[in-house]
């Protein structure tokens, strides 16, 4: 809603730019005074928090596409709007005087009939907004309390981290585009493309409101060994035909420890997963596993001797087809 006083206020002056200044720019200037007369920068001094205060008031208007309509019209009608009360002798009234009738302040209260002349554009929108659009139970944020202070606004952020750090958790550092150093404590077992939140970090609020969030989007970095699977870690494990065929103990990677022994079956195909209990990733809301996947690896190269021992062995491996169920299922 449009502000009686908005013929007194300058506020393209107040934040120092034209009034075909562009939002962006508009808003790069805010920025630049709300930092140096915020009250957080100048303590117990009156005069700069009055004039955050001031410049706060300006942004709130300027900001607002709708508001800065309504505000130019409004000081445009300063300059040449004119509103002409019948047998009031020719004078001429401004804008105090036709608000204050009607809303009853004319003299003695009596009704008045007012002819307009050379309205600016925009006018008439700015009483629609009052009397139709908007209404008198209308709230809005902003400085001039209309529904309460405006929070300010969030901040999105960006940053990567390596494998280990996203499964133990870390603190670490983020510089803002403003200059300033944030910490910003990464829990254990975060994953790629989760939202951290940092209350309170964002924007400050233009008329002292709660400040806004700083919102991270964590990217982790893939590991050479391992994957996440929930809160458990997957690791592919190579196996000889030998081991997998006779059975073996056999050691597995652990992330950030020392390698764990693990027991190959006799018989065990490739594929299979082996577990090792709480060896995943810890969080507060429990641990998982270290799941290793069994993958035979046969020799890219046999010597003569090892050439003859696989065709003694294949001439007496059972004669079954593995591949007999396979074709079943694929004819239906």
């Amino acid at each position: 809603m449009a502000s009686q006083d908005w013929f007194d206020k300058d506020f393209y002056k107040v934040l120092g730019v034209k009034k075909d200044v562009t939002a962006a720019d508009l808003k790069k200037t805010y920025r630049k005074l709300a930092r140096q007369y915020h009250p957080d920068s100048n303590p117990g001094d009156a005069k700069a928090e009055a004039k955050f205060k001031e410049i706060s008031e300006a942004h709130s208007v300027l900001s607002d596409p709708e508001q800065r309509k309504e505000y130019d019209a409004v000081r445009a009608m300063g300059g040449g709007a004119r509103f002409t009360a019948p047998g009031s002798g020719g004078g001429q009234g401004g804008f105090e005087d036709v608000f204050g009738t009607m809303f009853g302040g004319g003299a003695g209260g009596g009704r008045q009939s007012y002819s307009y002349q050379q309205a600016p554009q925009g006018y008439e929108d700015i009483l629609g907004g009052m009397f139709g659009q908007g209404g008198f139970g209308q709230t809005t944020g902003g400085y001039r309390g209309y529904g309460g202070p405006t929070p300010g606004r969030d901040i999105s952020a960006h940053t990567t981290i390596d494998f280990i750090t996203a499964t133990k958790g870390d603190t670490i550092s983020l510089q803002t585009s403003e200059g300033r150093t944030i910490k910003v404590k990464i829990p254990a077992g975060v994953s790629d493309g989760q939202k951290i939140r940092l209350r309170g970090k964002g924007q400050a609020s233009p008329d002292g409101g709660e400040p806004g969030d700083i919102v991270v989007t964590v990217s982790v970095r893939k590991h050479p060994v391992f994957e996440r699977d929930g809160l458990n870690l997957r690791v592919t494990v190579p196996v000889t035909f030998v081991e997998a065929a006779l059975g073996a103990t056999i050691e597995v990677p652990t992330l950030g420890g020392d390698p764990v022994k693990l027991r190959v079956a006799p018989g065990t195909p490739s594929g299979r997963v082996l577990r090792v209990k709480g060896r995943g990733v810890a969080t507060t809301k429990g641990t998982g596993d270290l799941l290793a996947v069994v993958q035979i690896v046969v020799p890219a190269h046999l010597g003569g001797e090892a050439k003859e021992a696989l065709e003694r062995f294949h001439e007496l491996e059972p004669k079954d087809n593995p591949r007999d169920e396979l074709l079943a299922r694929a004819k239906g």
